[in-house]
């Protein structure tokens, strides 16, 4: 018998007794997804009780790098090499103490305590793991979320979403062509030469607003290359499409403003109060009824939880397929399990409502957590999860950053805008890096990438 299948029966033995064979295996904590709330949960799990030998930790994702999903628009509009923001999850395994297994969940069995995993392949479809049972005495979800098309036609097929670092690579890829094709078509007088690069953005929560503001800094830049030599005005059309009255509608009415200025002063056309009825593959179509031509079509408008929840074993979900847990962050249906982050529908207070899915939350949850299954382990009470607001910041490039920030001392979020909240902006993700990797390393990391930005290109060409 194997190490997986001792497991396995130790696993089943301890659902069947409610008793642990406390010489076979610790306590056996499962983490699905390594986004900002399972990574951060995983590195604090081992710290204590996973040294103490109380506690096995096992994370698991799709990917084999985690990325900080908050930089995804600097990515797609090549700001950044994703590749030197990436951390490697079995780098940050063996440094930590915890297992890692790549795969992407698609099954539960809640009875005896697994989860199954699909088999891995390769680009030309060659089995390269096969298809894997990972027991569990506790099982965290932590898989963050996936685009919300609300059934408009075509916008599967024909808008991008921005999820991963390969929808952003995408993204960038498609964008470069259309510089690459607009830019020839003036130099030799083409029909199309005075056909403006159109990007249609739909949706102008944080992610479309800053997507849209770093968009207009990165035409700029291509302009000092001749291959990609386009007007900044002229030649480049970025269209932000909201369904609300205004853009930013989760945050204020200040903040909205004053980033609906702060738009236009960028060259950024706002579409407020306009839905999308139809995604095609060259246009969208209002329910004006009017097509607004585009190059490429990005969709940032909403989220659902993972499709595979809807099929997982009787787990209680929502509407948008998020797992619903209470305020000790269980499952409503099983003790056993327990969801964070955009996944999870987490109540927010007396009224009904849930939290939003944000990193800090995420965050905020993986630190509760970390706590939380030391309790569990122990066999103590489960304290209640509390959220405390930190406030929000939207960047837009050269043009600044605003927001507003709160804090334990603070009755209500400020508004705060110039150098302090960019300063804070950036402290956001450094913080993000300290948490998983320690000072030094963040220290470092931060020098590299303060030198490659003056060895390398400020944009990405390639």
């Amino acid at each position: 018998m194997n190490a997986v299948d001792q497991q396995r029966t130790a696993t089943a033995h301890h659902a069947r007794t409610g008793r642990r064979n406390e010489q076979i295996e610790p306590h056996r904590i499962v983490i699905v997804g390594g986004g900002v709330g399972g990574l951060g949960l995983a590195t604090r799990l081992s710290r204590t009780p996973g040294r103490s030998g109380l506690v096995q930790v096992v994370l698991v994702d799709r990917w084999p790098t985690h990325f900080w999903k908050p930089l995804l628009h600097e990515a797609a509009s090549g700001h950044l090499d994703p590749a030197t923001h990436q951390l490697h999850y079995a780098v940050q395994a063996q440094r930590h103490g915890f297992e890692f297994e790549q795969g992407e969940l698609s099954s539960l069995d809640r009875s005896n305590r697994y989860i199954t995993l699909d088999a891995l392949h390769d680009a030309n479809g060659r089995e390269i793991l096969p298809s894997r049972q990972i027991p569990f005495d506790t099982l965290v979800l932590a898989m963050g979320s996936v685009t919300q098309y609300f059934g408009v036609p075509g916008a599967a097929e024909h808008a991008l979403p921005l999820e991963s670092v390969a929808h952003a690579e995408a993204f960038r890829r498609k964008l470069l062509d259309a510089c690459l094709r607009a830019s020839h078509a003036r130099r030799v007088q083409t029909a199309q030469a005075d056909t403006p690069v159109s990007i249609n953005i739909v949706g102008a929560g944080a992610t479309g607003v800053e997507l849209a503001a770093a968009l207009r800094d990165t035409v700029r830049l291509l302009n000092r290359y001749s291959p990609f030599s386009l007007d900044p005005v002229r030649d480049f059309r970025v269209r932000l499409i909201e369904s609300s009255d205004r853009v930013l509608p989760a945050l204020s009415d200040t903040i909205s403003a004053r980033a609906q200025r702060m738009l236009a002063g960028l060259g950024v056309e706002v579409l407020s109060n306009t839905r999308i009825t139809e995604v095609r593959a060259d246009a969208v179509i209002t329910e004006r009824g009017a097509p607004l031509a585009c190059d490429i079509t990005i969709w940032t408008a909403g989220i659902a939880g993972p499709p595979v929840f809807r099929t997982l074993d009787g787990m209680a979900v929502n509407r948008n397929a998020q797992v619903r847990v209470a305020r000790t962050l269980q499952c409503t249906n099983d003790a056993n399990i327990f969801g964070l982050g955009d996944c999870a529908a987490c109540p927010a207070g007396v009224n009904g409502t849930f939290l939003a899915p944000r990193a800090q939350v995420a965050h905020q949850q993986a630190q509760f957590l970390a706590r939380a299954l030391k309790c569990r382990v122990a066999g103590q009470p489960l304290p209640e999860f509390v959220y405390r607001d930190a406030g929000t910041l939207v960047g837009f490039g050269r043009e600044g950053t605003i927001g507003d920030l709160g804090s334990r001392l603070l009755t209500r979020p400020v508004f705060v805008d110039g150098w302090v909240a960019t300063a804070v902006y950036k402290l956001v993700y450094r913080r993000h890096v300290m948490t998983l990797t320690g000072f030094a390393r963040m220290a470092l990391d931060t020098a590299s990438h303060w030198l490659r930005r003056r060895v390398h290109p400020v944009i990405r060409l390639h």
